[in-house]
């Protein structure tokens, strides 16, 4: 694969970190507001829960279908679709009260950021592969803090605006990125010169154990996002407490993120995770089996941690596992298949608390996190050493 071999430095990448971390701000501010959805424009529990999953299905659609684009030549399309779709579904929020509304252009909106993503990922993989890992981490750390910021943007403009300031803001906000964007170097690469169905990257053993390690990170993430408020609740935290452990869920994760996926490149992915799902796993049980408010925000500090470098490895592992010309195919399954995982282990999690309780939750998933792990680490041999694969080279998609 031809490189593009110009010096460069993390600090060029920056404003391709910007463009990703506020489409999460979008994706994320919608959570903040829909007890007001439910107050102010009377839709119904089912509703926006219906709206909320419909944006994840529209985001694991994309990342599947459309990222192969981004090998093929069209990452330019990507991007600047991916934005100017953004643009309209805020617009469409700010001015529809109708259900169906809210959800089209919650679908539109998961779309567009589905199709940024893994074509902005294949810019940092292809471009600067010698520090690929650390790239991936930062464009990490700012999709996360745009997660956290979306809600607390949102929540604030709702509160001292109105209920449409929010979407006017982000649809503004993603105008200004929008024509930011064609001043910006989108070439990522040789162009794959076949077309190489994306079902080949699963007969790659390496790339299988990344997307395995994926999977119990992202079991850990379905579980967490979906119980921990009610945990808290349930041990009598107000919800400015809860709101507060969130945040400090997610501040290790900007800092760290980069230095774990550094790590991860130096050292091989499959020698880091280990021993980051692991923490992870840990800190599951003490959060079913430890009654006590502030050990378990304690707790979920040193997971955040954790979960810091095991993101940016998993990443790494797909990235340096899948053939150059399906580098963004790779990064979109692996954004699908979190997507999916968190989903389903979201939609397991109310019901096993609500039957069974905080132990039999967190026991569960633990278990499910270590079989993952095992099984990652089983085919994971080519992910040992530095630069994130032993000397081996892994078999390429068409073999």
């Amino acid at each position: 694969m031809a490189v593009n071999t110009t010096p460069s430095t993390a600090r060029s990448f920056w404003p391709y970190f910007v463009v990703t971390g506020s489409l999460s701000m979008g994706y994320g501010s919608l959570f903040t507001l829909l007890a007001e959805f439910r107050d102010k424009l009377g839709f119904s529990e089912t509703e926006l829960g219906f709206i909320i999953a419909v944006g994840f299905l529209a985001g694991f659609i994309a990342q599947v279908g459309l990222a192969r684009f981004a090998d093929r030549g069209y990452v330019g399309i990507l991007v600047h679709g991916g934005v100017l779709i953004a643009i309209l579904s805020m617009l469409s929020m700010a001015m529809t009260d109708e259900v169906w509304q809210f959800t089209a252009a919650r679908f539109f909106l998961g779309a567009g950021t589905g199709a940024t993503g893994p074509a902005i990922r294949r810019i940092l993989i292809t471009r600067e592969p010698a520090n690929m890992g650390k790239n991936l981490g930062t464009m990490g750390a700012f999709d996360i803090s745009g997660f956290v910021l979306g809600p607390v943007v949102a929540g604030l403009l709702a509160e001292f605006v109105n209920l449409r300031a929010p979407f006017i803001f982000m649809a503004g906000l993603y105008a200004l990125i929008y024509f930011w964007i064609f001043r910006l170097d989108l070439s990522a690469g040789q162009v794959a010169a076949t077309k190489v169905p994306v079902r080949h990257l699963f007969r790659i053993r390496s790339l299988n154990s990344g997307m395995l390690a994926g999977a119990a990170f992202f079991t850990t993430i379905g579980v967490f996002e979906t119980s921990w408020a009610v945990l808290l609740d349930d041990l009598g935290a107000s919800t400015l407490v809860i709101a507060l452990s969130i945040a400090l869920f997610a501040i290790p994760m900007i800092p760290l993120a980069p230095l774990g996926g550094k790590i991860a490149q130096q050292r091989g992915p499959m020698r880091l995770m280990p021993f980051s799902i692991m923490g992870a796993v840990a800190c599951m049980m003490v959060y079913g089996y430890v009654d006590f408010l502030w050990v378990l925000i304690g707790v979920s500090a040193a997971h955040a941690i954790f979960d810091a470098f095991t993101l940016p490895a998993g990443q790494l592992a797909v990235a340096v596992s899948a053939p150059p010309e399906q580098a963004a195919a790779a990064q979109g399954l692996y954004g699908a298949l979190g997507l999916v995982i968190a989903g389903i282990a979201a939609l397991v999690t109310g019901w096993v608390y609500e039957n069974w309780g905080a132990e039999a939750l967190y026991t569960g998933s633990s278990i499910v996190m270590v079989v993952a792990l095992v099984g990652a680490i089983a085919l994971g041999e080519e992910l040992m050493g530095p630069d994130g694969r032993s000397a081996k080279e892994p078999a390429p998609a068409s073999s």
